[in-house]
């Protein structure tokens, strides 16, 4: 009896239980890594050719091909910076695309461009105001990509000694004086003698003789740029990153390109930091809560930016702001969105809803289409995305079986399909994965119909629990 239990107790600590008296699989010993799926990971782009027309099933999107090209449009007009202070307005029902659209928006416009999503209910905040909260998405959708030509010693390190002296403030121990870095690229090599605050920067940042770093000569700032390939390993997996060695001289003047945003430069400005390095950073960010930045601090930021920019030293950057579910903000926020809209560096704007005529919110008399006022739809270019059919719905789960994984028996696509139709497309895409399980579980290397039905059974749809629930409603009333 003891060893029956023994053997049952160790099974199910090594195991997930077995659901429906299945055969569990065995046990996998392989290492490889998997890696998280999103809702959104098979989209790549709009999917446009040269010409800018949709292919009807190209970079991850299936049908919606007058909303694609609509948004491409919008996509080279971002680019050539004549849609700033506009705003586009997404509308369909649930389940249609319109994230897909803005996430295709920000892929087509390139890492480079700033794009930051939010959803409408965000602004509610107990620590900071609505509207505040709306300016900082704005200002994060701002960039500056600020251009610098600087004098730096770069190369390998091929030296790092200290060189220590009394200490003048007491008679024991002793000090750096200075330290001797020797420095080496393709062309040749040299020998600098470094400030004691420099060589505490060196330690920071870890930096021992083969590894390739850069030392700013007005500021002092040290950079380690990684390992030198000359010590390059014949290991396949290493955390170390190995660079060649650098070609010129020592000396040089080398142009930096550093991307950041206006909010950053808000954030830095509001929070100076005690400390570069990481424990000042977290112990600076855990004593802080969230702080509403001022205006005026805009407002010279803002001057700052102006000055960098007429310099030539500096290019803004409009990014993309994209607010999903718009109909949760209120009458407050959308009159502040109006303000946001016309300031002289405005990001474009991306809005989403799925909601008709509806009441705005923060008022108990004023209905507007889609729950916004009339005077911010006047400035919106609106995209509709339309309901899939029952041919698009399974061009759409096959697609995201292929990117799971996932091998589909026979039948199976056409039955998600259809209660992709009876119910939603997010619905039949959610019982993907628990079939995949249980057809697992049982032993099968493919999702069979009887999974799918197991899944129908198991996990109920939107309609058929509200029908439930109006049912025992009426019966307790009845």
């Amino acid at each position: 009896m003891s060893s029956v239990m023994k053997t049952s107790t160790a099974g199910a600590s090594s195991s997930a239980p077995v659901a429906h008296n299945a055969v569990p699989p065995p046990p996998t010993t392989s290492a490889t890594r998997s890696s998280r799926i999103a809702p959104h990971s098979h989209i790549k782009g709009l999917g446009l050719n040269a010409e800018g027309f949709a292919a009807t099933d190209s970079a991850g999107f299936i049908g919606q091909t007058e909303a694609r090209e609509a948004c491409g449009v919008v996509v080279d007009l971002v680019k050539s910076r004549k849609f700033s202070g506009r705003a586009l307005l997404l509308v369909g029902p649930p389940g249609t695309g319109k994230t897909a659209l803005a996430l295709a928006i920000s892929q087509e416009l390139g890492a480079k461009v700033p794009f930051c999503p939010m959803v409408g209910s965000e602004v509610y905040s107990t620590e900071v105001k609505k509207t505040e909260v709306l300016a900082e998405a704005f200002r994060r959708a701002i960039g500056l990509r600020i251009k610098e030509t600087k004098e730096v010693y770069e190369g390998e390190v091929t030296e790092l000694t200290p060189t220590e002296s009394e200490n003048p403030l007491s008679g024991y121990g002793k000090t750096v004086s200075h330290v001797i870095v020797g420095l080496k690229t393709v062309r040749g090599t040299k020998q600098l003698r470094l400030d004691p605050s420099i060589y505490e920067a060196i330690l920071k940042e870890k930096i021992q003789v083969g590894d390739v770093i850069y030392v700013e000569a007005n500021t002092g700032a040290v950079k380690r740029v990684g390992r030198s390939d000359a010590y390059a390993s014949s290991y396949d997996l290493e955390s170390e990153t190995y660079v060649p060695l650098p070609k010129g001289d020592v000396h040089k003047r080398k142009e930096l390109v550093q991307d950041v945003t206006l909010g950053d430069l808000d954030a830095a400005n509001a929070r100076p930091q005690g400390g570069q390095d990481i424990m000042s950073v977290m112990g600076s960010l855990v004593k802080s809560g969230r702080t509403e930045i001022t205006e005026k601090l805009r407002r010279e930021v803002n001057r700052v930016v102006k000055g960098y920019v007429d310099q030539g030293v500096a290019e803004v950057v409009p990014g993309v702001v994209f607010i999903d579910e718009v109909h949760m903000l209120d009458i407050e926020c959308f009159t502040y969105l109006n303000a946001l809209l016309e300031s002289p560096m405005a990001p474009t704007v991306v809005l989403a809803t799925n909601r008709g005529n509806a009441l705005v919110r923060g008022t108990t008399d004023i209905y507007a289409p889609h729950g916004i006022p009339v005077d911010l739809l006047d400035r919106c270019l609106i995209v509709r995305t339309t309901p899939y059919e029952k041919d698009a719905i399974a061009k759409v789960v096959q697609l995201r079986a292929n990117v799971e994984g996932l091998k589909l028996g026979e039948g199976v696509l056409d039955r998600l399909a259809q209660k992709g139709v009876d119910s939603s497309l997010r619905y039949a895409l959610q019982l993907l994965t628990p079939a995949s399980i249980l057809a697992s579980i049982a032993g099968r290397k493919q999702i069979e119909l009887e999974d799918i039905d197991e899944m129908g059974e198991l996990f109920l749809d939107a309609k058929t629990s509200a029908d439930i629930i109006s049912k025992h409603q009426d019966d307790k009333t009845s």
